[in-house]
């Protein structure tokens, strides 16, 4: 009897549609020895991505919308800051696991899985994205230079462009310097800020009730505003392109096991790592609320302000110079991450390999000439808006990072048994929802609020 099946139809689609191609950052692929020894030589193998990635979530963006938060609504809006830090771990450690189980970071990954005409739009996107960032930066480290050596802020900007040479130098030096230079500023910030703590003497109590989530945010449009401006400068997009290739920096074995240990070990890193962006975040918050807030200087929302009315009313030497060298370390560091970021992005995409020096004064050169006019024509007060401009930017993108990366570790053809559970898939396209939506929610406000 013939068989009354149909005849197939078109095969199915392959999980990747081409092989895995040369690695971004091909100079440092699997250059790190992971040592079996101990648990604790294992734990350190893997340490240090979890901390280029952790130095985006403590820019100067995130000082902006931090300080405005603490000094206009006490500590209220802590809870914002530790829902957006717990985003930001599961973000993470979804990049993180797309690297090490595909061999692909998510630029590579979104250059296969979709058209040329969107991949392409995926990486004027992420350029953009890059771009603000890199604006952040130059604006927050030019600002830091003036408040601690007294340089004109137009002659800072242009001095950021130096940094091209640093980096140069510590990629030259291995990928494990990096990290380590990368660690130790990260170190310097946290040590700036305890010791601002320590001076500003914060209520506890009111500190911890902050932690706990208030209707009140969701009611206040004031509040609710800065919140989301919180949110959307806390997930960085960049960073899941960068976390995705820089785990695979380790030589772990290629096999079931191996992957599924290094996995573990990278979650527990950029956990880890994130923590101690959390402390920062939370700490420049508490200190504009226990300093500001609480002496009647709820407008202050600015570096330049905060620095300038720390050391009188903590009646501490020093403190603002602490704030400005605190400041002044995480320009720097984020400069470090961003730089590798935008080589795995172009490298990704359009598997284009530039000489570094290039491609970081490309970047720069975007960075610096909008913000050295702004400096020129409007001043302070001109570059703190642009600052403000450049988070916009940021969230206004963050989706076409976030929601690749949620469907690809949620298939299986793709990451086999290392899939995401339905609980974690859930999860996850939960938080991508509402990232959207709160992002698009900041980016109609501010619009509005320029507009009137």
């Amino acid at each position: 009897m013939a068989s009354t099946q149909p005849p197939s139809g078109v095969p199915p689609r392959p999980a990747w549609q081409r092989a895995r191609t040369a690695p971004s950052l091909a100079e440092a692929y699997r250059t790190i020895h992971v040592d079996h020894k101990s648990l604790w030589r294992k734990v350190l193998a893997f340490s240090g991505p979890g901390y280029m990635v952790a130095v985006g979530y403590m820019d100067p963006g995130n000082w902006a919308t931090d300080l405005a938060g603490g000094a206009s609504f006490g500590y209220t809006l802590l809870s914002v800051v530790l829902l957006s830090n717990l985003m930001a771990v599961l973000l993470q450690g979804l990049a993180s696991k797309l690297g090490i189980v595909t061999g692909r970071d998510l630029a590579q990954a979104c250059r296969d899985h979709y058209s040329r005409p969107v991949s392409l739009a995926l990486w004027v996107l992420c350029e953009i994205a890059i771009a603000a960032c890199d604006l952040a930066e130059v604006i927050g480290s030019a600002i830091a230079l003036k408040l601690l050596f007294g340089i004109p802020l137009t002659w800072g900007i242009i001095l950021t462009a130096l940094d091209v040479m640093l980096v140069l130098v510590l990629q030259h030096r291995g990928f494990r310097l990096l990290e380590a230079v990368v660690i130790t500023l990260v170190a310097t910030v946290g040590a700036c800020f305890a010791f601002e703590l320590l001076i500003a003497r914060p209520e506890i109590a009111a500190v911890m009730r902050g932690f706990i989530p208030s209707p009140e945010i969701v009611s206040d449009p004031a509040k609710l505003y800065i919140a989301i401006g919180i949110l959307g400068a806390t997930v960085m997009p960049h960073n899941l392109y960068l976390h995705s290739s820089i785990v695979q920096t380790r030589r772990y074995a290629e096999n079931a096991d191996g992957k599924r240990e290094a996995v573990r070990f990278a979650f527990v890193d950029s956990t880890i790592a994130l923590s101690s962006a959390l402390f920062i975040n939370a700490a420049i918050l508490i200190v504009a609320a226990a300093t500001f807030h609480t002496s009647g200087h709820a407008e202050v929302a600015e570096i330049q302000d905060a620095h300038k009315l720390l050391t009188p009313l903590l009646g501490v030497t020093g403190a603002s110079t602490v704030f400005a060298l605190a400041l002044l370390a995480s320009g720097q560091n984020s400069t470090l991450t961003g730089t590798l970021a935008g080589q795995i992005v172009m490298e990704g995409f359009l598997d284009i390999r530039l000489r570094p020096w290039v491609r970081r004064l490309i970047t720069r050169s975007f960075a610096i000439v909008p913000a050295v006019i702004v400096s020129i024509v409007a001043g302070e007060s001109g570059t703190a808006k642009l600052l403000v401009f450049s988070q916009v930017l940021l969230s206004l993108q963050l989706s076409f990072a976030v929601f690749p990366l949620v469907q690809f570790t949620s298939e299986r053809a793709k990451m086999g048994e290392f899939t995401n559970p339905f609980w974690l898939k859930a999860t996850a396209w939960l938080v991508a929802v509402v990232i959207a939506a709160l992002n698009a929610w900041l980016l109609i406000t501010t619009l509005r609020n320029w507009l009137a």
